[in-house]
């Protein structure tokens, strides 16, 4: 058996066909063209490669070129590598059909991910089907007929007066229905905020670590960002300057995960009477919190100070395209200018649909239930972490639907990649790095826990462990004196 397998991985190696040419030299010849070889099916998932010296050999190169190039490729997950197995061609290195291949040189993706571990989005398996269609039978049933003809672009009263009570109690908010816009999410609402003649003006703090979307959707208005240093305790707002205005995630720094201290909450809203500026308040996941207890609004500190902007992105679904503004009053009659036609409204009977599922007590239940749940996934992620890779540490998990996972210096692209061709879908930490910041860089995996449904969770959480890196300090062994 065993030398029937030496010699049908040395035939492999005689046979297959290698074009070493390129820029890079031998050893980034040889990685594209392995590369290229699995994506063509010449070599298939689960086929063992001969020993690096055979192919070396046969190539006529340095058995270290062949050995470096295996280890590239077992790091990016292209190759596995087992003792006493030896090297195979990684289980989900398919070949792609024509039409789906990529350069060579390009890092694998996840196509289709068997495990999607990536942040901001909620179990959507978990959608309460019964009570949604219960509240927007009702919701229907009961609406006068002018719900059906051309509306309020403020959104329908119903859902501003449900959302006065709740974000009061929930949330801490102080506003009345007169204050509130309802728009279809955080992006609209930024979008109506710099429209021309609009209510924010550049230049714009930004956290040093947030969504490039936001900061790329202020750019294309016009808004100049500076990104804010972080710390344990959340945005260093003493930095703060000539801005006109601030964007924060304060009851949870995104993605880095723990609330903005209560001095530097205070310290933002004096700074923002002080420069006549605003804050911007983004509670993307306010309502979900494990170990602490809840924080209220920045927006009860000051609601003249403060523009605060929610969705059910989180709590919900994405798929409503429900969220909502409270503004100042000063800025209300700019932000429905900015609103304008009725195109860019949100559904009406989306919205009396969600204003009966608040005042009915179905909200409330829902975000419970998914706060145990999603409290559920945490722990399990911990405890896996723990059994399975306990070198790598976990921060931000507190509260939220992600944690960040610290790695060695250096690893997390290769990290990244090898999760990619293993099917799993999840984001580095620096992909949310704002492009400007001199704060020290750091390798992580932002990894959301609430995605996947309950039955797909403990095979995605073994598959995320498998693709971390090893713990080199266990690997060089113990030092011995003298």
């Amino acid at each position: 058996m065993g030398d029937s397998w030496v010699n049908s991985a040395e035939r492999i190696g005689a046979d297959l066909h290698l074009e070493l040419s390129g820029p890079g030299g031998r050893r980034a010849a040889l990685i594209r063209a392995l590369r290229e070889a699995v994506h063509d099916g010449r070599l298939a998932p689960g086929t063992r490669l001969p020993p690096y010296r055979s192919l070396a050999a046969d190539l006529g190169i340095a058995r270290n070129t062949v050995a470096d190039a295996y280890a590239e490729l077992v790091a990016e997950g292209w190759l596995t590598a087992r003792q006493g197995s030896g090297t195979r061609v990684a289980e989900r290195a398919e070949p792609l059909r024509r039409a789906e291949r990529t350069p060579v040189d390009a890092p694998p993706r996840a196509r289709g991910p068997l495990h999607d571990l990536r942040q901001g989005t909620p179990d959507v398996s978990a959608f309460p089907r019964a009570a949604w269609l219960a509240s927007y039978r009702r919701a229907l049933q009961q609406a006068p007929n002018e719900v059906f003809g051309p509306g309020d672009p403020a959104g329908r009263r119903e859902l501003r007066e449900a959302l006065t009570e709740y974000l009061a109690r929930a949330r801490g908010v102080r506003t009345e229905p007169e204050r509130i816009v309802i728009c279809s999410g955080f992006a609209h609402a930024l979008r109506l905020l710099c429209a021309p003649g609009g209510v924010l003006r550049g230049p714009l703090a930004v956290e040093a670590y947030g969504l490039g979307f936001h900061r790329e959707l202020l750019a294309a208005a016009g808004a100049r960002t500076v990104p804010l240093p972080l710390d344990e305790d959340g945005a260093r707002v003493e930095a703060l300057g000539r801005e006109r205005a601030v964007l924060l995630t304060p009851a949870h720094q995104f993605p880095t995960g723990g609330p903005l201290h209560p001095s530097r909450r205070t310290a933002v809203v004096d700074w923002a009477r002080a420069r006549d500026a605003v804050v911007l308040e983004d509670d993307y996941d306010g309502e979900f919190r494990y170990d602490r207890r809840p924080v209220g609004a920045v927006q009860g500190l000051d609601p003249e100070r403060v523009i605060y902007i929610g969705s059910v992105s989180k709590s919900l679904s994405p798929a409503l395209r429900l969220g909502w503004m409270v503004l100042p009053r000063r800025f209300v009659d700019a932000a429905l200018a900015a609103k304008g036609e009725r195109e860019a409204w949100a559904s009406v009977p989306d919205q009396l649909g969600l204003a009966d599922f608040i005042v009915s007590g179905a909200y409330d239940r829902h975000v419970r239930r998914m706060r145990q749940r999603y409290r559920g996934r945490r722990d399990r992620l911990v405890a896996a972490l723990a059994a399975q890779a306990p070198h790598i540490g976990v921060t931000g998990v507190a509260a939220g639907l992600h944690a960040v996972l610290r790695l060695p210096p250096g690893t997390e692209r290769s990290t990244v990649k090898a999760a990619a061709w293993q099917g799993i879908a999840l984001d580095g930490l620096a992909s949310f790095r704002h492009p400007e910041t001199d704060l020290p860089a750091a390798d992580g995996l932002v990894v959301g826990y609430a995605t996947p449904s309950e039955h797909a969770y403990g095979a995605a959480l073994d598959a995320l462990c498998g693709v971390l890196p090893p713990d080199r300090r266990r690997e060089r062994g113990p030092r011995h004196p003298g």
